[in-house]
């Protein structure tokens, strides 16, 4: 069983990964982004270092992806905090002309060799609720996040997930606190179980979302 969850920036996806992990017994893979070199220079003029980012953020993932998830898998279940195919995402939304033709024929080649996920579990949150998540945690490179570019994000993400082909399970966690609630933890775990099939899952258990197969 592989679950790989999704989001835009601040919606919780490594906090959840973490939480999830025991609940399934599974191994853990966590992206690698603080590593960039170029992440603070972009949040400052996303136009000019676009390109620079998301090439460094393509191979990078590819090579995580391509070595980690196979090996980890061998072992067991795994929960990932992002997609691959996501990088696709945010290449749309920050590159244009020649340089998004380039972005997309090295994607579109590096892709044949990543394994899928079983379940995307896609976290929604209001573009409010985002921007208080990302004040809280206070990452420095973080600090001049535009209100605007979240709220493309998550338009962005919307139309992502109406055209994907692999099984996503949405959440709204705009009302949830699942690193705080424990009830919240059990209502997310209850509908993963449930759309994998795995017992013991409540079928009336009250939840936001859906999912799309």
């Amino acid at each position: 069983m592989y679950i790989a969850i999704e989001g835009v920036i601040g919606v919780g996806k490594t906090s959840l990964a973490r939480l999830l992990q025991p609940q399934f017994d599974a191994q853990l893979l966590l992206e690698v982004f603080e590593e960039n070199p170029f992440l603070s220079d972009f949040y400052a003029d996303r136009q000019r270092y676009a390109f620079q980012t998301q090439i460094y953020f393509l191979l990078s993932r590819y090579r995580q992806q391509h070595e980690a998830v196979p090996r980890l898998l061998e072992h067991g279940s795994l929960i990932a905090d992002y997609t691959f195919a996501k990088d696709a995402l945010f290449a749309r939304l920050n590159l244009q002309g020649d340089e998004l033709d380039t972005y997309q024929q090295v994607h579109t080649a590096l892709a044949e060799r990543i394994r899928v996920p079983d379940l995307v579990l896609y976290l929604r949150v209001e573009t409010e609720t985002a921007m208080q998540r990302i004040a809280t945690r206070d990452r420095s490179y973080e600090r001049n996040m535009e209100l605007g570019y979240i709220q493309a994000l998550n338009q962005a993400y919307e139309a992502f997930f109406s055209e994907q082909n692999v099984p996503v399970l949405t959440v709204d966690t705009t009302p949830l606190d699942f690193v705080a609630r424990r009830e919240h933890l059990d209502l997310v775990v209850n509908r993963i179980r449930q759309a994998l099939g795995i017992p013991p899952f409540q079928p009336s258990l009250p939840l936001h979302g859906g999912g799309r197969g």
